[in-house]
């Protein structure tokens, strides 16, 4: 039996960390919501399983990252929309660090891209990282190696790091916070299903 008070809570402690993070994979702050409110939906319509998880957000992160591959083309066309009309008027200024860092992220391969995230934004353990995405952790270690090289020319001029320290998640105390949503005001249309398909569960992997 699905709890609203429950997965209500649920969504408002991570719904700001979640969109961080899939901001940080995605560069699109826009697209990075969209895909965190489909997840959540998709968490509500399977909250009887999704609850008794031992970690629930992992799940949504995961559908949401897998909402995104399925949808990259559209994805693309959305971040090039999103750059044509520039940065809304109520973003708050962020740190030369912080758009260092971005800007870097979005310079290396997607697999990369998220390997870095999930390890010094997430906090992740390369096993854990390897359990959420499927691969080996020997591929784990080699995208997040790849990544800090490739990442390291364009962070060199500012003095910018990708340790946990540098690359602080947004939404958080150490780092910048780019006008992510405020969570009361989603979770009802979320458990209504306002925010788009929810037919699908995604397996989850014990």
């Amino acid at each position: 039996m699905r709890d609203p008070d429950d997965f209500d809570a649920f969504y408002t402690g991570s719904v700001r960390r979640l969109t961080g993070q899939m901001y940080a994979m995605t560069g699109s702050r826009s697209e990075a919501e969209d895909l965190v409110q489909e997840a959540f939906a998709r968490a509500w319509q399977n909250w009887g399983k999704v609850s008794g998880y031992d970690d629930p957000e992992a799940w949504v992160r995961t559908v949401a990252h897998r909402l995104r591959v399925s949808v990259w083309r559209k994805a693309v066309n959305r971040l090039a929309a999103h750059r044509r009309r520039g940065p809304d008027e109520d973003v708050p200024a962020v740190g030369v660090d912080y758009v260092a860092i971005m800007s870097a992220l979005r310079r290396i391969p997607a697999a990369q891209r998220r390997a870095i995230v999930l390890h010094h934004l997430v906090g992740l353990t390369v096993d854990e990282i390897a359990h959420e995405t499927g691969a080996r952790p020997g591929t784990v270690k080699a995208w997040l190696s790849r990544g800090r090289r490739a990442m390291a020319p364009y962070l060199t001029e500012t003095g910018g790091d990708t340790g946990r320290a540098g690359a602080a998640e947004p939404g958080t105390s150490g780092g910048a916070n780019p006008a992510l949503p405020v969570a009361g005001r989603h979770t009802a249309a979320v458990r209504n299903g306002a925010f788009g398909s929810t037919d699908k569960e995604v397996p989850h992997r014990d």
